[in-house]
């Protein structure tokens, strides 16, 4: 099964990735694990102030703060990993990654926001397990 993790860096991301790693049923001995981690879009302004060169340096150095230890960690368990980061709408990036990669499943941790959290800040988890056309599994 191809799994496609989408990683935040948050404490919910390691829940999520505990969770994955223990039940090895999910990836299977052939199986692939696709970790994704989307930067939010930076305002035009800041873009034009600093460079395009330098928008695309921080996305980089801040991507690689999330996903190096998920990859060192998916490694020392074994576990085939490719890594890759996006920048955009986080929802709208994490399915079309699932999609381009032909993911069968789409693994994410949540934060558990309520019904008013959900209002107010919007829900990125909510957004994915709503738009996506291949199972989502959400770990609290």
């Amino acid at each position: 099964m191809r799994i496609l993790f989408a990683a935040d860096g948050s404490k919910f991301t390691k829940k999520a990735l505990a969770f994955l790693t223990t039940h090895e049923s999910l990836a299977g001995p052939d199986g692939e694990v696709i970790v994704v981690n989307v930067q939010p879009t930076m305002p035009p302004r800041v873009r034009s102030m600093v460079g395009a060169a330098a928008v695309t340096s921080y996305y980089e150095e801040e991507a690689a703060k999330v996903i190096e230890p998920i990859r060192r960690f998916l490694e020392r368990k074994g576990i085939a990993a490719r890594c890759e980061w996006k920048s955009g709408e986080v929802s709208a990036q994490i399915i079309a990654s699932a999609n381009r990669s032909r993911a069968h499943m789409i693994v994410m941790g949540t934060h558990g926001y309520g019904a008013i959290g959900r209002a107010v800040m919007g829900s990125v988890a909510s957004r994915v397990l709503a738009e996506a056309e291949i199972p989502v599994l959400l770990v609290r």
